[in-house]
């Protein structure tokens, strides 16, 4: 769709009108991800010719503009996924959109079943598979703060110990575990209700993780949320989103991090 202006023109003409038919705000955009150099090119088109459209259809029908935002890798740079090294259009990014949703999640998953991960870590001493680096790299490119959001998970992902004894952040691993290597907030609530499951926080990556047997699963909860939502405010975020918000248990995360995100704005205090 990308490649080309007249199939770029159809895709926006019909998103501005299924937006307004459906009275939404604006529209996101999900690709996951611009495969190589020239796609990230196309996006870039792509984004400048949606956001002259929008402003075009506003000025026309005398309605605000539609919010436009797009869904984007935890860095800014791809070195990793195949098609070679290839970067975000910042420049485009900066003038068209109004913000990003910053995926910090999926630094580790079923690719990899020789050891246990914390897949949306906040840190990491060893490698730049972290939020921490993903989000500066972003500001360090030129987003603005005011155009940044972090992404979160409603989800864990999990692993199959090769012993039950060595149970960390990075343990040895034998396969994907419960779930297919994936567990959804409510059912980790439900695994360490059902297997009276051993929780453990892990300063390291600031996540948490939970056993029982060889069933292992890491994931964010309710403390590890908080934290990470501090950080956002630390940096001057413009805020937070979840995938997905009807993973959670009971609203007990989603809720968790309301409250942090407006308390810690009415204090003025930082949680760092």
């Amino acid at each position: 769709m990308a490649a080309n202006a007249s199939s770029r023109g159809v895709f926006i003409r019909e998103t501005i009108e299924v937006a307004r038919r459906c009275g939404f705000d604006g529209v996101d955009l999900d690709w996951e991800y611009p495969g190589s150099p020239k796609e990230m090119s196309d996006l870039g088109f792509l984004l400048e010719e949606w956001r002259h459209a929008i402003q075009m259809e506003a000025n026309i029908t005398k309605r605000p503009p539609l919010l436009l935002s797009a869904a984007v890798y935890y860095s800014v740079n791809f070195s990793a996924l195949g098609g070679g090294p290839r970067s975000y259009p910042v420049a485009s990014i900066k003038n068209n959109l109004d913000w990003i949703n910053v995926m910090c999640y999926e630094f580790h998953g079923s690719w990899d079943t020789s050891e246990t991960g914390a897949h949306a870590a906040l840190f990491d001493p060893n490698t730049n598979l972290s939020s921490v680096y993903g989000l500066k790299s972003w500001l360090k490119a030129g987003v603005p703060q005011n155009k940044v959001i972090l992404g979160l998970p409603l989800y864990g992902k999990t692993w199959q110990l090769k012993d039950s004894k060595v149970h960390g952040v990075g343990a040895a691993a034998v396969d994907v575990g419960i779930g297919g290597g994936v567990l959804y907030y409510s059912l980790v609530v439900e695994f360490n209700r059902r297997a009276n499951a051993t929780i453990e926080y892990d300063l390291d990556t600031a996540s948490v993780y939970s056993y029982s047997g060889i069933n292992w699963v890491g994931y964010d909860d309710p403390l590890t949320t908080t934290v990470k939502i501090g950080f956002a405010q630390a940096l001057g975020l413009r805020g937070y989103c979840f995938w997905a918000l009807s993973y959670d248990y009971e609203w007990t995360i989603s809720s968790q991090a309301s409250t942090s995100w407006i308390v810690t704005n009415e204090t003025g205090a930082s949680l760092f």
